[in-house]
């Protein structure tokens, strides 16, 4: 069954599901590893110096590992399509976002829903670009990760300040969250879109830094966060009957707990949300 999954950093210990670890495709049951592609997103993954992997996703991976009684392993990436490809490309097993459930991503993969949330920008407090509401972002520099669901929802802002008689933002693609923090501090970009989730951590945990929230009103909807399976491999239900087993057996809760992310969670997982009715 693979040497050890790792211990989650709440320090659960959960045992084997036997059922669940015959279920797994030979492939994933024979090399005793799944391998999770992952990009610098914190408080998804933060990439420390020396590669190792901390965040939700890797407590998520531990506990995935736990129940299956295999190993996981994250593979640092460069964005989103870089994920995608090399997942199409077998190269990656899996992605754990933030990536929106899609109904055009969903015929090549399956998605496990296990999060929802909005765009948030952040901004430096001491931010001279006078930004106290959604609205003042009209006309500025918003620096986002190239390719990912809030450059699709900085879109639909852009398109509300036009049609409200503002300027249109100004997008500063870059590859990943901590290359936006770092334009903003630069001041190469007056603020950072991320998901919700993630402004939430950059504010509590680095400080310095404030956010606003994106509305239905400005175009922004809740969206559906997922797991990413590539259908091919037969991977996804099998990971959709593990979380259903930590939601139920509670490790769900406290990892969302732990990252104070409860404003974001959802009740239960969904399978292929975009797609299934």
């Amino acid at each position: 069954m693979g040497a050890g999954p790792a211990a989650l950093a709440t320090g659960t210990n959960l045992p084997v599901v036997q059922s669940l670890h015959d279920a797994l495709p030979p492939a994933v049951k024979d090399a005793g590893v799944i391998r999770f592609a992952g990009d610098s997103h914190p408080p998804y993954r933060t990439v420390a110096p020396d590669g190792t992997v901390t965040g939700i996703d890797a407590d998520f991976q531990a506990a995935i590992g736990q129940v299956l009684g295999v190993r996981t392993q994250t593979i640092v990436v460069a964005g989103l399509p870089a994920a995608l490809q090399g997942m199409l490309a077998g190269r990656y097993d899996a992605f754990n976002g933030p990536v929106k459930a899609t109904a055009e991503r969903e015929k090549q993969f399956d998605t496990i829903t296990w999060m929802t949330t909005r765009t948030a920008y952040v901004f430096p407090t001491d931010s001279t670009a006078g930004i106290a509401r959604v609205e003042d972002l009209c006309g500025k520099r918003i620096a986002v990760v190239t390719a990912s669901v809030v450059e699709e929802q900085l879109n639909k802002l852009s398109r509300f300040c036009t049609d409200s008689k503002r300027k249109a933002t100004q997008t500063v693609g870059l590859e990943d969250t901590d290359a936006t923090l770092v334009a903003t501090r630069s001041g190469r970009a007056d603020a950072a879109g991320m998901t919700e989730a993630a402004a939430i951590d950059v504010t509590q945990r680095q400080g310095g830094n404030k956010y606003v929230t994106q509305t239905e009103a400005q175009g922004a909807a809740k969206d559906d966060l997922a797991l990413y399976v590539p259908k091919a491999s037969g991977l996804g239900p099998v990971l959709q009957q593990v979380f259903e087993e930590l939601f139920e057996n509670g490790t769900y809760v406290g990892i969302m707990s732990r990252w104070g992310l409860n404003q974001v969670s959802v009740p239960k997982p969904v399978f292929d949300a975009a797609t299934r009715g």
